[in-house]
């Protein structure tokens, strides 16, 4: 399922790589699990067969952030927490038309051993929902989690949002677009945002997903991360893998340079040979060696959290 190709007539790269008669089990493995990514899966089999950062726990569950079904949370930490954490808020890919944090358990957790308060939440997608739908829900649950962070060892004042795929564009919506968070009444509460091989800038709507979810929008810019770049945006952190044949890095770089252009605090890093599937799936442990994406974005978030 793809959204977007810039550059269409580019020779895609295989989705799995020719059969080796050496490959051990946990390359095997390894390949079926980037497989399933690449072809858009929620990336479940991570979430049950891989293995997990130990230091980290879920802590909360099914946080109601209003009355649907799918405007829930749920809150992991460190286990071995003192003090007020900083904050994340992480929402994760899907086309904007499928997903669920039943599946990113693993993610959050990996980013909570490294020193955060993480929320994972659920968000309405298509069909349910078309744009703005899914964004404002961004917005509801970032702010409902500042309220119930400081139950759970959380401190609301560093909190940052950050997403892979279409919940990068999520994340840099709510960031960079303040009508959002405004609309919550908390206007300033993002203090940085990180965006993982996101789409920012992807007009015209020529592919189905994009048109599905954004089609009926009387004005199309308005969709676009891009289009709200600000001086004034908070520490901004983008990531993409060189390979990515889904969302190209263009995207990345377009957004990087109208935040320079308007002189914004902004961090682009392109990975080589890493394509759309591991710039999250290198948050396992079983992918960790490939690239150093999750140190880079908690590196990230402890600059400018604090």
């Amino acid at each position: 399922m793809t959204w977007k190709i810039h550059g269409a007539n580019r020779a895609a790269r295989p989705l799995v790589a020719p059969y080796l008669p050496a490959m051990t089990r946990r390359t095997i493995l390894a390949s079926a699990l980037g497989f399933l990514a690449a072809a858009c899966s929620p990336l479940a089999a991570l979430n049950a067969l891989g293995p997990r950062d130990r230091n980290a726990r879920r802590v909360a569950r099914d946080l109601p952030y209003g009355p649907d079904p799918r405007q829930r949370v749920d809150l992991y930490a460190p286990t071995d927490a003192t003090g007020p954490l900083p904050t994340l808020v992480f929402f994760y890919g899907g086309g904007w038309d499928s997903g669920s944090r039943d599946h990113y358990g693993w993610a959050a957790q990996a980013l909570a051993a490294r020193g955060f308060l993480v929320a994972l939440p659920d968000y309405r997608i298509v069909p349910q929902v078309h744009f703005p739908a899914f964004v404002q829900d961004a917005a509801a649950a970032t702010a409902a989690v500042a309220r119930v962070a400081p139950d759970h060892g959380g401190d609301p004042d560093r909190l940052g949002v950050l997403g892979h795929s279409a919940g990068a564009h999520l994340a840099m919506m709510i960031a960079l677009d303040r009508r959002y968070m405004a609309a919550v009444d908390r206007p300033d509460l993002i203090r940085a945002a990180a965006g993982l091989a996101g789409p920012y800038e992807f007009l015209p709507f020529d592919v189905a997903a994009s048109r599905n979810a954004f089609g009926r929008a009387p004005d199309p810019t308005l969709t676009q991360p891009v289009t709200f770049a600000r001086a004034d945006a908070p520490p901004i952190w983008l990531g993409h893998g060189t390979a990515d044949v889904v969302v190209h890095a263009e995207d990345t770089e377009i957004l990087r340079d109208r935040l320079k252009a308007v002189g914004a605090p902004v961090e682009a890093k392109l990975y080589p040979d890493l394509d759309h599937a591991d710039l999250i799936s290198t948050f396992s442990p079983l992918f960790r060696k490939k690239a150093p994406v999750l140190e880079d974005v908690s590196a990230f978030f402890r600059r400018t959290l604090g």
